[in-house]
């Protein structure tokens, strides 16, 4: 079966990833364009430099392609992108000692702009109430942010939340189930804070 244009809405991940461990150009240029936005964004949330983030995130995809005949055959893609950023990342970091004594990538701190779309919103009343949100959610912990980001942003799960984060599942769990209580704590609105929270998924 043959990708025919570059029709990032509609192109399935299962099926660009298997047609880039095949050497299709084609799926490995829809990938790129598809991806390439929402990981410019979340490197950013963890880098001032964008240049070198976007370095990073070439480096990634030159990675992909150099190394695509040995790629798992069940990787989530869009998981897979963003934990291979993330990592590169604490890489560069650690090579170029923008953090000191930076080890792994528990060190990073992710500086994203946390920002609920506004579909849910009707009047200035929810105006408001949305972001009263955003600034709670902005005081947050690195990790937690983080946490709620990768689950309510880029949709996913838990267990791909701990394997970006290097926890276990429980660990994963906890903070973002901390991260929902803090939330809660000063959350005083009519407006159900899950329902907000998967409005944003991109």
């Amino acid at each position: 079966m043959k990708i025919k244009s570059l029709n990032t809405n509609c192109a399935d991940d299962s099926l660009l990833w298997s047609r880039l461990r095949t050497g299709d150009e084609k799926a490995f240029s829809v990938l790129f364009t598809k991806y390439y936005e929402h990981l410019v964004r979340y490197g950013n949330s963890f880098s001032n430099h964008a240049e070198k983030v976007q370095d990073c995130i070439q480096d990634v995809f030159a990675d992909l392609w150099l190394y695509k005949h040995s790629l798992s055959d069940n990787a989530n893609v869009k998981a897979y992108l963003l934990s291979s950023v993330r990592k590169r990342i604490a890489r560069l970091q650690e090579r170029d000692h923008i953090f000191s004594k930076i080890t792994s990538t528990d060190s990073i701190e992710f500086l994203f702009d946390f920002s609920i779309e506004h579909k849910l919103i009707i009047d200035e009343s929810t105006a408001d109430k949305v972001n009263q949100l955003n600034i709670l959610i902005n005081f947050l912990p690195s990790r937690q942010k983080e946490a709620l980001y990768l689950r309510y942003h880029q949709g996913l799960s838990v267990e791909q939340i701990a394997d970006m984060l290097d926890v276990n599942y429980q660990s994963a769990n906890n903070l973002l189930h901390r991260a929902l209580l803090n939330l809660r704590k000063e959350w005083n609105a009519n407006i159900p804070l899950l329902l907000l929270l998967s409005s944003s998924i991109l």
